[in-house]
């Protein structure tokens, strides 16, 4: 006799129906999520949309400080540089009115006295 070895399935039956070779039964429950869960991650995403909505919001205007800062310098700069020329063309006119034949023939101013009464 030829010994032959014997598969021999241990599974049972499962509510009537039997296991077939190499394919496996699970029974699934469906989950789902509550009410309360849902309301959460809504809220949740509602909350997450208006905060980016507000960050996205706030940027023109922090671009508009920035731009009337810049502004606010150049004008600043613009009366400095007005400042320096006036006080050029008053140097300038100083040194011009030394330099001449006139003011070279001018004699230096003196006190001579004070009025009294």
């Amino acid at each position: 006799m030829i010994n032959q070895a014997t598969y021999v399935t241990r599974r049972q039956s499962f509510t009537g129906n039997t296991f077939a070779r190499n394919r496996n039964t699970i029974r699934h429950t469906k989950r789902s999520l509550g009410s309360i869960s849902q309301i959460v991650i809504v809220s949740m995403l509602t909350l997450i949309c208006g905060l980016i909505y507000v960050a996205e919001g706030t940027k023109p205007t922090s671009f508009d400080y920035e731009l009337s800062n810049v502004e606010a310098e150049i004008t600043e700069l613009t009366a400095k540089k007005d400042d320096l020329a006036v006080e050029k063309a008053r140097l300038s006119s100083i040194a011009t009115a030394r330099n001449s034949v006139v003011a070279a023939a001018m004699e230096d101013a003196t006190v001579t006295g004070y009025a009294t009464e």
